[in-house]
């Protein structure tokens, strides 16, 4: 408001008073210059008035000079800034850090409360704001606090803030690398991949012998040669070894007998 009024010449009379004629002054010169001011105060009073919210018009429309208007509303909020100060300050001392949250997140936060600190006239050293950033991390940077209230090398808040930030990255990537959802995914990984190598494992007819394809075998019909029996083979008889022998002796007479016999024929003929 103070800029908008000063663009149209009118902010000095945020300040002056309201001119008056003297006794016996009744020129016309200094009659039109009271009159030109009241105008110009008029004019200041009420771009004020209409910069202002419906409910604090009707509190502040009673005041007669733009002078009397700006008192009464720098009482007011100048008694409000200095509550917002104390807010301010109180809001800074009681900011705790959580694990819940980025680190780097909350480090902003509390950068933009300090900005509004100094906006509002009080200054804090570099040194006072290092220090303060510095203790209001989690438990769980206990060890890093220690390492950086024990550095002798003196930090500014934007050195500070960049060391914060590579801990907070070398934290969630040693999270990440050892997370069991990570080492659990692995196993999934390799698993499936050696699984994959592999045959499936035939379940239902497909366990049966002779119902896969290829996998069937002829049945043996030919003559064994231990019990003469059809169907199977000698390997597979189910008769004593030595009616095995037996039955091998007697095929071997038999066939000297036979051998015999063609010789004798052969000797008639």
């Amino acid at each position: 408001m103070l800029f908008y009024l000063t663009t149209l010449n009118l902010s000095r009379f945020l300040t002056e008073e309201v001119p008056t004629l003297k006794e016996g002054e009744q020129n016309a010169e200094s009659v039109s210059a009271v009159e030109a001011w009241n105008h110009s105060d008029i004019l200041c009073r009420n771009y004020v008035l209409n910069g202002l919210a419906d409910a604090l018009y009707n509190v502040f429309c009673e005041k007669k000079t733009a002078k009397e208007l700006w008192e009464s509303l720098d009482r007011k909020y100048k008694t409000e800034d200095a509550g917002a100060k104390k807010f301010l300050v109180g809001r800074f001392l009681d900011f705790k850090m959580q694990d819940s949250k980025p680190v780097i997140s909350q480090v902003q936060e509390l950068q933009l409360i300090l900005h509004d600190i100094h906006a509002e006239g009080m200054t804090l050293s570099e040194s006072f704001q290092v220090a303060a950033i510095i203790e209001k991390p989690p438990p769980a940077w206990k060890d890093f606090k220690n390492y950086l209230k024990y550095k002798r090398k003196e930090m500014n808040v934007e050195e500070l803030i960049i060391r914060l930030r590579i801990e907070e990255d070398n934290r969630n990537s040693e999270r990440r690398l050892f997370s069991p959802n990570v080492a659990k995914a692995n196993v999934v990984e390799h698993g499936d991949k050696y699984n994959a190598k592999r045959k499936p494992w035939p379940s239902g007819k497909d366990s049966k012998l002779g119902e896969r394809k290829g996998t069937f075998k002829k049945k043996f019909v030919e003559k064994c040669y231990n019990c003469d029996g059809m169907g199977h083979k000698a390997s597979n008889c189910k008769k004593s070894k030595r009616a095995r022998e037996a039955n091998t002796v007697d095929d071997i007479s038999h066939d000297v007998s036979n051998i015999n016999l063609c010789a004798v024929v052969s000797e008639y003929f």
